[in-house]
């Protein structure tokens, strides 16, 4: 029993530590935080996009895709291409949280390897999108950016991560190309309730981008409410997450007279706590003392590299591999040599052409 406590406090130690933070911060001030349209607006797109995905997952569809995509030789540079490509739309986490188990269950050399790099993958990958994960979600939403200023920004660092990963996919599938080609798991079959999901998602990278108004995300609401109440299981806890995070950078910012004025700053600052806080929430408290989004885009993407704080990608990874295999030190080893390797790269590709 109390194992099972300690194991939900560590599994959501950010909401606690925002929630106290919020109530210590509130008391401190002695009147409550102000929450502003925007934030209830980030609050509502990534309850919607989270309502989306499960309903994508429930019926299997992701899984589908994927097991496609596992055919003939060269398995390594597919597996880290199938996931970078699912992060685009479906976020870091579900893209791990889809290819990993299959690559588990794969007859494959190396599996921690391979998760590894599907883990770098993820994140390189799901920076480039405005919906690729969470903290880019908040950035594009926040700093009301425009969609190719966005992607433009984030290119090159898109480009030098992923090229960078799928070189050492390359590497690893050239060590027994003939062992990797085998056991692909069996095929299954996709409801016919994800098919409204599609839909449901080309509407919501237009709410995302602001082509489409807010209110249509309502009609995901509704469907799931009344049609499939199965997609209400998402992770509620992320979006108290949220709310409790605005109202403690609402508190500080009101407390604390600090600014990231400078760029170098702002992405310094980003990357570097993201090591300590992950990355999210890295961007949800530095957000409100810089004007540089672009610099501060850069610092929380090359913060998901390095260790297994760095990005929730990795720690879902890092679990599944655990659970599957068992061992987890030599693991350990291996994704903070290649995670540190892939982070001071990052700093390298910022400093080149951020």
């Amino acid at each position: 029993m109390f194992s099972n406590i300690w194991e939900k406090i560590i599994g959501e130690w950010l909401l606690i530590a925002s929630a106290v933070g919020w109530g210590l911060t509130t008391w401190w001030r002695g009147h409550w935080p102000v929450y502003s349209r925007a934030d209830l607006r980030i609050v509502f797109i990534l309850m919607i996009f989270l309502m989306i995905v499960k309903g994508l997952e429930e019926s299997r569809f992701l899984e589908w895709i994927a097991r496609r995509f596992l055919k003939g030789s060269g398995l390594p540079v597919k597996l880290v291409l199938l996931t970078a490509f699912l992060s685009m739309f479906i976020t870091n986490d579900v893209a791990i949280l889809t290819v990993v188990p299959l690559t588990l269950a794969l007859k494959v050399p190396e599996k921690g390897t391979l998760v590894i790099l599907e883990a770098l993958a993820a994140n390189a990958a799901s920076a480039l999108t405005p919906f690729g994960n969470p903290q880019n979600i908040y950035i594009f939403t926040h700093y009301q950016v425009q969609p190719l200023s966005f992607i433009r920004t984030i290119l090159p660092f898109f480009l030098v991560g992923l090229f960078w990963v799928v070189l050492l996919a390359f590497r690893e599938g050239r060590k027994s190309p003939d062992e990797i080609s085998e056991a692909i798991p069996p095929r299954v079959n996709v409801e016919k309730r994800g098919i409204p999901y599609l839909f449901f998602f080309v509407l919501f990278v237009g709410v995302v981008l602001r082509f489409v108004p807010l209110w249509l995300g309502t009609l995901v609401c509704l469907y799931v409410v009344f049609l499939d109440r199965r997609s209400l299981r998402i992770d509620w806890m992320l979006l108290a997450t949220f709310l409790a995070f605005f109202g403690f950078t609402d508190n500080l910012v009101n407390l604390m007279h600090f600014n990231l004025a400078s760029p170098t700053r702002a992405f310094l600052y980003a990357a570097v706590g993201s090591q300590a806080i992950s990355n999210v929430p890295s961007a949800l408290f530095f957000a409100d003392f810089t004007a540089h989004w672009r610099d501060l885009l850069w610092g929380v993407s090359v913060g998901g590299f390095g260790n297994l704080i760095g990005s929730l990608a990795s720690l879902i990874a890092y679990r599944l591999y655990r659970a599957k295999e068992g061992g987890g030190h030599p693991f350990l080893l291996r994704f903070h040599l290649f995670g540190y390797a892939t982070f001071f790269l990052g700093v390298v590709a910022y400093f080149t052409f951020g």
